[in-house]
């Protein structure tokens, strides 16, 4: 009898002790003007062959797993306002699964959609989710779904690890990447590598802290396709972005989940793109990965944390004329095509804007919007928010031609390049 008092007693005091901590949580940040952040991950490597993203002419399934595919996440609330950014390592988050993911989120956490970013890391070594199929397999809708309510469990987690929150945020270099857009002897635009075309190297860090100052999560974002492992590669790898958060965790002795974002990196490439013929005992993706996570670790280690206090979301769709994807850009010869709608982000946590974009975004677009923000910590991603928009390039690019112009489903007399700036900036400023 007294063994079974003790056992209640115990598990009412567990109770007790647990919504004290939540209700502590609340009324810290509603009443010290201080946001709480949380953080969680979970795996979500396939246990089974799958198609993979990113080439159309691999049609081979995949064979193994080079290193495991995440679902990161990082949760915010300042007691009244709750947002979420999640990173997954996927080529896309189709729309469909946003939708639903989206409403889920509100419904069953709370959070308003404006405040939700979803973001790929954009790696071209992981499955094809089941919406990007006409008549996908029972398998890539049983991975699709599974990793549906990952993703939902794993925020809830994150939500569950709220605690107080010092955040800061700091600027690094990395030349790992580089404008893929390259002279051909023909005259005109192709893939390969061209070190005189405009390409961001800057890394954009945010560290959070608990309120002693000990990190426990750090973001990453910087502009390049997760392309180093090639089409030639029938395993399951996160690329680049897996090599640098396992490396930054590792380096803060697995005290710290790392989330990372590919930035803009719609004509960008890693400089070892597509597996160079030389070979490495680490592997390039390796290579890349440890190179920015060096950066990322000296600039996390000198930044300042503080109490932020202030929450603030928004978003909006804006729609374009469309042309079906073909290999001439004479406007005579556009075939008219389905409306191309684009959702625009926009996140301030504290002083730090995170906005985003739902096609693959040239990187000249968001260093121009980067450059307008009024706030110094401005940083933009592509693949964010409601499937994939395709191309969205800088007006020249079409006079130019190349894949991206001629790939890209909006008209070149469209405006795009122009709306985007216009759009995000006057988003950014009203926050």
């Amino acid at each position: 009898m007294k063994k079974n008092f003790s056992l209640i007693a115990l598990a009412l005091l567990l109770c007790c002790v647990l919504l004290f901590s939540i209700n502590y949580n609340k009324f810290f940040a509603a009443n010290n003007n201080t946001i709480l952040a949380g953080t969680a991950k979970v795996k979500i490597t396939p246990e089974v062959p799958l198609p993979m993203s990113g080439y159309s002419g691999r049609k081979e399934l995949s064979e193994g797993v080079h290193d495991d595919l995440f679902i990161r996440v990082i949760a915010f609330s300042d007691g009244v306002s709750k947002a979420v950014i999640v990173s997954a390592d996927l080529i896309g988050i189709p729309l469909s699964l946003w939708e639903e993911c989206t409403k889920r989120l509100e419904r069953e956490i709370g959070i308003p959609p404006d405040n939700i970013l979803l973001c790929a890391t954009h790696t071209h070594g992981g499955p094809t989710p089941a919406s990007g199929y006409d008549s996908p397999s029972p398998e890539a809708i049983s991975y699709t779904n599974d990793t549906k309510e990952k993703l939902i469990s794993t925020v809830k987690n994150a939500f569950n690890n709220l605690k107080p929150a010092l955040i800061g945020s700091g600027k690094g270099e990395c030349k790992m990447n580089m404008n893929r857009r390259a002279r051909n002897a023909r005259g005109g635009i192709s893939l390969g590598k061209n070190p005189y075309g405009p390409c961001d190297n800057e890394v954009g860090v945010v560290r959070i802290d608990d309120e002693y100052g000990r990190p426990f999560c750090i973001f990453i974002t910087w502009a390049c396709h997760a392309t180093v492992m090639g089409p030639g590669n029938l395993q399951i790898t996160a690329d680049w972005p897996g090599a640098s958060v396992r490396f930054v965790e590792k380096e803060f002795d697995n005290n710290v989940i790392a989330v990372v974002t590919a930035g803009s990196s719609g004509n960008i490439d890693p400089i070892y793109r597509v597996r160079p013929s030389f070979k490495s005992s680490i592997g390039e993706a390796e290579i890349v990965g440890i190179i920015l996570g060096e950066e990322v670790v000296r600039v996390a280690k000198d930044i300042k944390t503080f109490p932020y206090s202030s929450i603030s979301g928004s978003q909006r769709v804006i729609n374009f004329p469309a042309k079906k994807r073909e290999e001439s850009l004479q406007p005579e010869r556009y075939q008219p095509g389905e409306t191309i709608y684009v959702r625009l982000s926009a996140l301030k946590i504290g002083n730090i804007v995170f906005a985003g974009t739902s096609g693959g975004l040239f990187n000249q677009i968001a260093v121009k919007v980067k450059e307008i923000s009024p706030y110094k910590y401005t940083y933009v991603m592509d693949k964010c928010n409601g499937g994939y928009s395709g191309y969205i390039v800088t007006d020249d690019s079409y006079q130019e031609g190349g894949y991206e112009a001629n790939s890209s489903r909006i008209k070149p007399d469209a405006g795009a390049e122009k709306a985007v700036i216009e759009n995000l900036i006057e988003m950014i400023n009203r926050l």
